[in-house]
This record gives C-alpha cells, sequence and structure tokens, in this order.
C-alpha cells in the first residue's frame, strides 16, 4: 500500500492531538489529504502535538465527543471522505478511578461520531480503532482471532468493548444499504517517540531517562503485542483504503506484531536500556496496582490475507527508533524531522516508494 490514495481526500480524525492522532495526521498531510481533527486539547505535558506544531495545518475543533450535538455539527460541515476514531480515555489505571468518563467519552463518543456519520452523505470509510483488550481475557497462553468473544476486563477494555458492539449495532442497523463501510482495528500496545502518556512503560522509561532515575518496572512478567506506532497506522490507512468502495471487506481486525514479538514488560525494558545506554538501570517493584491482565497475544492471519498488511519493524528496531527520537527530542532537536525521516524508513522498508 502506498498513499497516492489519500491525495487530494478530506480524512477527519478523533483524538488528533493524542500520540497516535498527531502521527497519523502528519502521514496523511504528508500523503497530500485535507486533514480535519475533532479532540479535546493534548493532556500531557509535553505534548506530541504541540511540539510539532501540526495544528497549523489541519482544520481543528476543540471539543469533547461526548457532546452529540457539536460533534454532529462538525462532521456535516467538515463533509469528510473517510474517518479515523481515535478519540478515547485510553488508560487502564485512569479507568479505574473515572470509570464513568471512561465509559461516557468510549462508549458515547462512538455512539456520537457514528450518528454523525449516518446523517453525513459524504462518508464512504470509518476506521474505529479498540484496543486488544477488549477480548475476554482468561490469562490462557492463546493468541486471540477475531471471533473470540468480547469481555474485557477493567472499566477502559471493557468500554472499548462496548465500543465494538456499538460500532456492529450501527453498521447493521443503519449501513446495510449505505456505500458507507465500517470497520473496528484491535491494536496492540503501541511505542514510539512522543509518548508521554501516565501508566505506560515506555513513556515511564522515558521520563526515567530524561530524569537520570532508575527505571520503576510495576508488572515485569505481564506480556503484551508491543509495536511501533507506526505498525498500526499504516494499518488503518490500509483498511479504510481497501474498504473504500469495497463493503464487503468491512469487519474487525486484529492488528499486532509477529508472535516472537510479544514480550514481557521486562524485556521490552532491558531492550530500552540498552538502546538508551548512559548508564541507564531498572528494576522490578510491583505497586500493588488494580488488575491488568498478564498474558496477550493477538492472531492477525485475518489481516494478512484479506488485505495484504504485513508488519515491518521487530520490537528491537521499534525501541530503537523511539530511543532515536527522544534523543533528539532531549538534545532539542528537529521532533518534526525525525517523524519524517522514521515515516520514510518504514515506508522504504514496506518496500514502498517514498511519500
Amino acid at each position: 500500500m502506498g498513499l497516492e490514495f489519500y491525495k487530494g481526500k478530506k480524512v477527519l480524525i478523533t483524538g488528533h492531538t493524542g500520540f497516535k492522532g498527531t502521527w497519523l495526521a502528519k502521514i496523511l498531510l504528508d500523503a497530500g489529504a485535507k486533514v480535519s481533527g475533532l479532540s479535546l486539547e493534548s493532556d500531557t505535558v509535553p505534548s506530541l502535538y504541540d511540539l510539532t506544531g501540526i495544528g497549523k495545518n489541519i482544520d481543528e475543533s476543540i471539543f469533547d465527543i461526548r457532546d452529540y450535538g457539536a460533534t454532529l455539527s462538525i462532521v456535516r460541515s467538515r463533509k469528510p471522505d473517510i474517518v479515523f476514531h481515535l478519540a478515547a480515555q485510553p488508560i487502564v489505571r485512569i479507568s479505574y478511578d473515572e470509570p464513568v468518563r471512561t465509559f461516557q467519552t468510549n462508549v458515547m463518543g462512538t455512539v456520537n461520531i457514528l450518528d454523525a456519520v449516518r446523517r453525513t452523505d459524504s462518508v464512504r470509510s470509518v476506521v474505529n480503532v479498540t484496543t486488544d483488550k477488549v477480548y475476554l481475557n482468561e490469562d490462557k497462553d492463546i493468541a486471540f482471532t477475531e471471533d473470540m468473544p468480547l469481555d474485557g476486563y477493567d472499566p477502559y477494555s471493557n468500554s472499548k468493548s462496548c465500543s465494538e458492539l456499538v460500532t456492529h449495532s450501527y453498521s447493521k442497523s443503519f449501513f446495510g444499504g449505505r456505500q458507507v463501510s465500517i470497520s473496528t482495528a484491535r491494536a496492540g500496545n503501541v511505542i514510539g517517540g512522543g509518548d508521554f502518556s501516565k501508566d505506560r512503560i515506555i513513556p515511564d522509561c522515558v521520563r526515567a531517562a530524561l530524569n537520570r532515575e532508575e527505571i520503576i518496572v510495576r508488572n515485569p512478567s505481564s506480556i503484551r503485542p508491543f509495536q511501533h506506532v507506526l505498525e498500526p497506522l499504516f494499518a488503518y490507512l490500509l483498511i479504510a483504503e481497501k474498504q473504500f468502495g469495497h463493503k464487503e471487506l468491512e469487519g474487525a481486525y486484529n492488528v499486532g506484531p509477529e508472535i516472537s514479538d510479544c514480550i514481557s514488560a521486562g524485556e521490552i525494558t532491558k531492550l530500552f536500556v540498552q538502546s538508551w545506554g548512559q548508564g541507564l538501570t531498572r528494576i522490578d517493584r510491583s505497586d500493588g496496582g488494580p488488575h491488568e491482565a498478564s498474558f496477550l497475544r493477538l492472531d492477525c492471519t485475518k489481516i494478512k490475507e484479506t488485505l495484504g498488511w504485513k508488519c515491518v519493524w521487530d520490537i528491537k528496531k521499534a525501541v530503537e527508533e523511539t530511543v532515536n527520537w527522544t534523543k533528539v527530542y532531549a538534545a532539542g532537536g528537529d521532533v518534526v524531522a525525525e517523524m519524517e525521516r522514521e515515516i520514510q524508513e518504514f515506508i522504504r522498508d514496506r518496500g514502498e516508494e517514498d511519500v
């Protein structure tokens, strides 16, 4: 998949001020798309969105997606061809402290955006980004496939399971006779330059490295499908393109690394320490936090066989690129140029032409 398809397309991103949203907006702008955004202001300090200054190139609206009237007005006025729904409360630990906000944002936010799409004739392709945590997880040594039961345990995971069900209901109830393709993408844990979120292992490593502190690993044995942020973003772009005008391709798609790259939090921390160097150290110390699944892997056969998607960077390369971006940032360098370098290298490693 190249990116020529997106040249001139009107694309709306919800959650465009977030970590993944900023990277996605950058890719689309470079591809020549007309990008609009709908989101709250970024909630991290520093913020990748603010560091890049990408907002000056986006027709953005800053408000809460829980506001149905505003969401409908913006979608109808922007008249997008394609919608990527990323807006969410994405942190498991925060969901235990703020379950109501989590469910309101992740469930009713999905309802609001899909209902706005229902009332907007221009839209042809929608990708709702959920999570690998939507499945009923009994901590067994299995890789989840798209047909397995949905039943996330914690409020965040469960709210995303609900978002999946909302999407399926809207697709069947309102879009059966319309040329609008709607899919969900269940992505694994992403890492990459510019993620300053709380309670995530790599951002925790970044903060420790920048502050010259020891990295504390809360759940060193927890296995996750870690992948560089560009992996799922190019999968979302592929899904939106392939299903555009091909409704038979809509559905649910897992997006994760090869099984061999599903490693523990302790192992990915070791890779970060090795890549960073400079005497950085780590220690395992559980803080007795709330329940999180200890084992999570995805079977991505469907997206590979149906859409021809493939993983590009292994976990070691993903960590190295995260460290590269962070060191550019720490040195006061050009983080936008570093993003551009990584995007072009990723595209070349896929065997494609430059944007």
